[in-house]
C-alpha cells in the first residue's frame, strides 16, 4: 500500500529487486501486514548505493538539502512558527517530573539531531552537535480545558532560535485529578511526521526507567542524522558532480513536470497577497465505514492503493472546480529508504509532485489507472530531494506560492505514541498550530480500528486552508463536495467525471431557481399596439422631446401612422428589414415607430462606420429600403445602396401635421422582428441580432425601472447601439417622454445641462463615461432619480463618488449582451455603503435565467468560474441569415 505505508513498500520492492538482480518494474499491490511480513523474510538490500553508516565527520558538517530550504526560508522570512512540529500526549496519573525531565535528556542524547544547533560560519549554516543536553520540562498549572487549549496555542507558537537554541522544547500542562498534557515541540529541522513514533517509544521507555531509579537500557542506534546528510550527498552528489543516481532522477523529473501549470485556478475567496501571512484554519470531514470499505475495495480492484484512489478523488474535485485538467498535487514520503533510518527521529521526510491528468472526462476508473502509472513511476524516482528539484527545475518564484504545487495530499496514519506511558496511561491529544505551509493541504487518516467486514473502519478528512485566501465556509464547502465525489466513483467507477454532481439538493435548487429572476406577466402585445394604447389614454402628454420642439403622444402616432402607410405601399410587411441611416432626431423616433407599424424591422446604421461595411450590412439583411434624412442624402450608402432609398425631411409624408389612422393594417405578432442591431465586429465579423417585439416589450417592462411619477429619460446612445432600447422604449411604452440629445457625443458638462433643463429622470451612461463624470463632475446627476451604467466593469470608487455627492440619487449597474436585449442582470446600488469593493453583475432580470455552466452544461458551484449562459425573457430569435451560428450560441 503505497500510500499508507510508503516506506515498508520502498524497502520491500528494493530487497525483491536485490534479490533478483535485476532492476524490473516491481508492483506492490499487498496491504500493510503482507508488506511487514515480505520485508522481514527478504534479505536486505545489496549494495546498489552506498552503505548509510556512521561517517567520518567533517569538522563543519554540512544540513541535509531538506534543513537547508528551512534554514533559508527562516533566513528570508524571518523566524515564525511555520515549521513548528508539535505532539501532545494525554498522560492520565501522577506524574513524576523530575523522572520525565532526566528522560527528555536521555532521549536527547540517543537522538543527536534534538541537541543539534544550526550555527553559520562564513555565511553558511551546518550542524553542531552539542555534548551535554539542557532540556528543561517546563511545568505550567491549567484550570479548564479551555485554559489548556490556550495555553497550548501559545506554546506551540514559539520561535526557536536555530543558531541559539536546541530544536525542541517539552512542556507539561497539568490539569485537576492528576490530568495532564505533555506538548513536545520540534522544530521541522529536527523531526518529521514520522519521527513521532521513535521519539515517544524512546521518551516512555525512559521514562519508565527512570522512575524505577534505572536507566534506559536501548540498543545503540546504527547511525545518527549527521550521519544521515553526509551519506544524502554522498548518494547524489552535487551540480558540479551529480552522481548517475541523481542524473537520472533529474531527468524523469525534467520531463515529468515539462510545462506544468505553476498555480492552479481553485475557488479562492481573496487574491494571493504579495507576502503571505502563513495563518491557517482547519475542517474536518469523515467517510464513513462503508465508504471507506468501497474506496478499498476499487483501489484492489484497479491494483492501484487507496491513496490513489483519494489523489484522483481531489484531482476530479478540482477539475470540476474549473482548476483545469493538468493538476500537479504534492505528497510527503518517509524519505527512509534504509533500515539503519528506522529508530531515528530527524527531518527525512521528502516531498514528490504528483502530476495528474483528467482530460478527456475520463472515467474515474479511467482515471485512477492513469494516476497508478504516474505515481508509480514518481515513487521509483523519490530520491531526488524537493528543494534540488526546485533548484534545478527554476519555476517562477513567487514569495506568496509554493513552488511547483499548492495543494498536499498525505494518507496517514494515527500518531503511534504508546498506549502506556511508564504506569500512566497515554493517548494522542489532537492539537494543531494555526498554521498553513499550503493552500490546501487534505490530510487523509484511517482509523485503526477492525471491523467484521475487515479493517476498514472510516476515514478522517483533515483539510488545513490558508486564511490568506479561503474562509471557513468555503474550506468546509470543499470537504463536503470531496465526499459527494468520493460516494459518486465509490457507486459508478465507469461514469465519467464531468458527472459528478458537487452541489447540495438545496444549492442546486438556490442556482437554478432561487436567484433566476422574478415571474412577473407581461403584456402578450407588439411594440405599436402598447405605444397607441398609451397615445390614446394620454394623448397631448409629451412623448418626445427635441431642441426642434416637443411631439405629444397625438402627434407622434400620427405622424408615425401617416409614414407607415407609405412604407406599406413600397411593400414593407411583416419581417421586412428596413435600413435607417439617420442622425439622432425628433424624426428618428417617427421612422422607428413608422417601420414596426408597417410590420417591417429596423435596422440601424451608424454612419462613423466605413461606407462599405454600412453597405455589406445592407445587403445581409435583404433590406427592401433605406430611410435617409437630409444629413445623410448625400451619404456613399445612399448613391449605392442595394435596395431603393427614400430621403426623408420633416416635412415629408405628413410629417408637419396629423393624420387619421389607416383603415386596413397588418396583423402584428409579438414574435416579428422589432429590429436587426449588428455587433462591433471586434471579436470578428460584425454579427447582426434579430430582436422581437416580445424581447424589446420584456426589457421596457421590467419592474426594476417602473417608477409612479413617470420616466423622462435621456436618448443619447447611438441609436445603432443596444443601450438606445432602453432610453426609447422604456419611456415611450410608460407614458413617459424621450428627451432627445443633440447630435454627437456628450461631455459632462452637455449631460449636465439636459438633466438640469429637462428634469431628466433617468440617464444611461457606459462605464467609461460614469467614471470620467465621478472623477470630474459627479454633480452632473443632481435631480436624476437613476443613473445606469454597464457595457464595462465598473469602477467601485466611482459608484460611491457618484452615490456621496448626490444625496438621494441611485445607481443601477446593467449586464449583457445584445442578444439578450441589452441586459441580463441588474443590481442597484441606492448608497455609497451599499458599494462592495469589485461591483458584481447583478441579479436577472424578471422573467429571465442566468446560468454559470461548466464544459459539460453542469451549473458550477458559487465560487467557481464557467460561461454564462442566459434564457428566457429578451433572449434574440438569433443572428439574421446566419442560422449555424445561432444554434452554437
Amino acid at each position: 500500500d503505497l500510500g499508507g505505508h510508503s516506506l515498508l513498500a520502498t524497502k520491500l520492492v528494493s530487497r525483491i529487486r536485490t534479490a533478483l538482480g535485476a532492476e524490473l518494474p516491481i508492483r506492490v499491490l499487498f496491504d500493510h501486514p503482507t508488506v511487514a511480513a515480505l520485508a522481514a523474510a527478504l534479505p536486505a538490500s545489496g549494495a546498489a548505493r552506498p552503505a548509510l553508516r556512521p561517517a567520518d565527520r567533517p569538522a563543519l558538517v554540512p544540513l541535509s538539502p531538506a534543513q537547508q530550504r528551512l534554514w533559508f526560508i527562516e533566513q528570508f522570512e524571518g523566524p515564525s512558527a511555520l515549521y513548528n512540529t508539535p505532539v501532545a500526549v494525554r498522560l492520565t496519573g501522577a506524574v513524576d517530573r523530575p523522572a520525565l525531565e532526566r528522560a527528555l535528556k536521555d532521549v536527547a542524547t540517543r537522538h543527536e539531531v534534538l541537541r543539534t544547533l544550526v550555527p553559520t560560519t562564513d555565511g553558511q549554516p551546518h550542524q553542531l552537535v552539542t555534548e551535554a543536553p539542557e532540556l528543561p520540562l517546563h511545568a505550567v498549572p491549567v484550570a479548564t480545558e479551555t485554559e489548556l487549549r490556550t495555553a497550548l496555542a501559545e506554546a506551540g507558537g514559539r520561535v526557536f532560535d536555530l543558531a541559539t537554541e536546541l530544536p525542541v522544547r517539552a512542556t507539561l500542562f497539568s490539569l485537576p485529578h492528576d490530568e495532564h498534557v505533555l506538548l513536545v515541540l520540534l522544530h521541522h529541522i529536527a523531526g518529521d511526521g514520522w519521527s513521532v513514533a521513535p521519539l515517544f517509544r524512546d521518551l516512555g521507555e525512559a521514562y519508565r526507567a527512570r522512575t524505577t531509579g534505572g536507566a534506559p537500557d536501548w540498543p545503540p542506534l546504527p547511525v545518527q542524522y549527521a550521519d544521515y546528510a553526509l551519506w544524502q550527498r554522498e548518494l547524489l552528489g552535487d551540480q558540479e558532480r551529480p552522481t548517475a543516481l541523481l542524473t537520472e532522477q533529474l531527468a524523469h523529473w525534467q520531463q515529468a513536470l515539462a510545462d506544468a501549470p505553476e498555480e492552479l485556478a481553485l475557488p479562492y475567496d481573496r487574491p494571493r497577497p504579495a507576502v503571505p501571512s502563513h495563518r491557517g484554519g482547519l475542517t474536518e470531514a469523515t467517510v464513513d465505514t462503508e465508504l471507506h470499505a468501497a474506496l478499498g475495495k476499487l483501489a484492489a480492484t484497479q491494483h492501484a492503493s487507496l491513496f490513489m484512489v483519494l489523489q484522483a478523488a481531489v484531482a476530479t474535485l478540482y477539475t470540476r472546480l474549473g482548476a483545469g485538467t493538468d493538476l500537479p498535487l504534492g505528497t510527503p514520503v518517509a524519505g527512509r529508504t534504509d533500515e539503519a533510518l528506522d529508530d531515528l527521529v530527524g527531518f527525512f521526510v521528502n516531498t514528490l509532485v504528483l502530476r495528474t491528468d483528467t482530460t478527456g472526462n475520463p472515467s474515474f476508473r479511467e482515471l485512477l489507472d492513469r494516476v497508478r502509472r504516474t505515481d508509480l513511476d514518481a515513487f521509483d524516482h523519490q530520491d531526488i530531494p524537493f528543494e534540488r528539484l526546485v533548484e534545478q527545475l527554476n519555476p517562477t518564484r513567487v514569495p506568496a506560492r509554493h513552488p511547483l504545487f499548492q495543494t498536499l495530499i498525505a494518507l496517514e496514519s494515527r500518531a503511534a505514541v504508546p498506549t502506556a506511558f511508564g504506569d500512566l496511561a497515554c493517548a494522542e491529544h489532537p492539537f494543531q498550530l494555526d498554521v498553513a505551509k499550503f493552500d490546501l493541504s487534505f490530510r487523509f487518516t484511517e482509523s485503526t480500528e477492525s471491523t467484521e467486514q475487515g479493517s476498514r473502519a472510516g476515514l478522517t478528512v483533515a483539510l488545513e486552508y490558508a486564511t490568506d485566501l479561503f474562509d471557513h465556509a468555503t474550506a468546509a464547502t470543499l470537504a463536503e463536495r470531496l465526499l459527494r465525489v468520493l460516494s459518486a466513483v465509490a457507486a459508478d467507477p465507469d461514469a465519467p467525471i464531468g458527472g459528478i454532481d458537487l452541489l447540495a439538493p438545496a444549492e442546486r435548487e438556490q442556482l437554478l431557481t432561487g436567484w433566476n429572476g422574478p415571474a412577473v406577466p407581461v403584456p402578450d402585445a407588439t411594440l405599436p399596439e402598447l405605444f397607441e394604447a398609451r397615445a390614446t389614454a394620454t394623448p397631448d402628454a409629451p412623448a418626445v422631446v427635441a431642441d426642434t420642439g416637443t411631439l405629444s403622444y397625438a402627434e407622434l402616432d400620427s405622424r408615425a401612422e401617416h409614414l407607415a402607410a407609405h412604407l406599406a405601399d413600397t411593400g414593407i410587411g411583416a419581417d421586412t428589414p428596413v435600413v435607417l441611416l439617420m442622425d439622432r432626431s425628433a424624426e428618428l423616433v417617427v421612422a422607428l415607430l413608422a417601420v414596426l407599424k408597417a410590420g417591417g424591422s429596423y435596422v440601424p446604421l451608424d454612419d462613423r462606420h466605413p461606407a462599405e461595411r454600412l453597405r455589406q450590412i445592407t445587403a445581409e439583411t435583404g433590406a427592401a429600403l433605406v430611410l435617409v434624412d437630409r444629413a445623410h442624402r448625400d451619404h456613399p450608402l445612399a448613391a449605392d445602396a442595394p435596395c431603393p432609398v427614400l430621403p426623408l425631411a420633416p416635412d415629408s409624408f405628413g410629417f408637419d401635421g396629423p393624420r387619421r389612422k389607416r383603415a386596413q393594417r397588418p396583423p402584428l405578432h409579438p414574435e416579428q422582428l422589432a429590429y436587426v442591431m449588428f455587433t462591433s465586429g471586434s471579436t470578428g465579423l460584425p454579427k447582426g441580432i434579430a430582436i422581437t417585439h416580445r424581447d424589446v416589450v420584456q426589457l421596457a417592462s421590467d419592474p426594476c425601472w417602473q417608477h409612479p411619477d413617470g420616466l423622462r429619460v435621456l436618448f443619447h446612445a447611438p441609436h445603432a447601439f443596444d443601450a438606445s432600447t432602453y432610453e426609447l422604449w422604456a419611456p415611450l411604452l410608460s407614458g413617459g417622454q424621450v428627451v432627445v440629445a443633440p447630435e454627437g457625443d456628450l461631455d459632462a458638462a452637455a449631460i449636465g445641462a439636459l438633466v438640469r433643463a429637462h428634469r431628466l429622470t433617468h440617464v444611461h451612461v457606459t462605464a467609461g463615461l460614469f467614471r470620467v463624470i465621478a472623477e470630474e463632475e459627479p454633480g452632473v446627476f443632481a435631480g436624476v432619480r437613476e443613473v445606469l451604467t454597464g457595457g464595462d466593469v465598473v469602477s467601485a470608487p466611482a459608484v460611491r463618488k457618484v452615490l456621496a455627492a448626490v444625496p438621494g440619487i441611485g445607481v443601477r449597474v446593467l449586464y449583457g449582451p445584445t442578444e439578450i436585449t441589452l441586459c441580463a442582470t441588474q443590481l442597484a446600488l441606492p448608497t455609497a455603503e451599499s458599494v462592495p469593493d469589485v461591483v458584481p453583475i447583478g441579479r436577472p432580470m424578471a422573467n429571465t435565467r442566468a446560468y454559470v455552466l461548466d464544459g459539460g452544461l453542469q451549473p458550477v458551484p458559487v465560487g467557481v468560474p464557467g460561461e454564462l449562459y442566459i434564457a428566457g425573457a429578451g433572449l434574440a430569435r438569433g443572428y439574421a441569415g446566419r442560422p449555424a451560428l445561432t444554434a452554437e450560441r
